[in-house]
């Protein structure tokens, strides 16, 4: 038998195999949906902080001043910008990796709900990263009296670390996209 023949049988003989194969590491995006679930747990996990922190703060109003209350205001803040990465997490991680969320039709489905690919949850999340960064910053800032200045240098550099990151994020996906085009 010749060469070729003998390669094409063999080829016809690994066809049988491969499409099972093919099922099963398709059929093992659904190993990410237990990871989701867990993200879901997480967000009602922050919302109970940011009710305990109302519940917590609110009978003290009165007696609080500004920076007290601007404080917990950025808590607040800081709890609720983490729940909106977690849910874009969610969203995007689910609808990329494991399958379309069937909702299209749904009033309040959000604008950007299918169209974050994984470059775009990227530059979202070190966005988000930043912000949240920029909040402790600023917390830091508003009891700068009682802050070590050897913490605020290395909040300094984390900071700058997670601007620095997310502008050559940014910079390596325009790249991409532009070669590509």
């Amino acid at each position: 038998m010749p060469i070729d023949k003998q390669l094409d049988s063999v080829e016809d003989g690994l066809k049988q195999f491969e499409s099972p194969l093919e099922r099963i590491i398709f059929g093992a995006r659904w190993l990410m949906a237990p990871f989701y679930l867990g993200l879901i747990g997480s967000l009602a996990v922050l919302m109970f902080k940011f009710i305990q922190e109302l519940i917590h703060f609110f009978p003290l109003v009165a007696s609080a001043d500004e920076s007290q209350v601007i404080l917990w205001v950025l808590t607040l803040i800081d709890l609720s910008l983490a729940g909106n990465l977690v849910l874009m997490v969610i969203f995007s991680g689910y609808e990329n990796f494991v399958s379309k969320i069937d909702v299209a039709s749904h009033k309040d489905r959000p604008d950007w709900m299918g169209t974050v690919d994984f470059s775009g949850l990227k530059l979202k999340l070190i966005a988000s990263i930043v912000a949240i960064s920029g909040i402790h910053l600023l917390k830091s800032f508003m009891s700068i009296d009682e802050m070590d200045k050897g913490n605020l240098m290395w909040l300094l550099v984390l900071h700058g670390t997670f601007v620095l990151s997310g502008v050559l994020l940014a910079l390596m996906d325009y790249i991409t996209e532009k070669s590509h085009h």
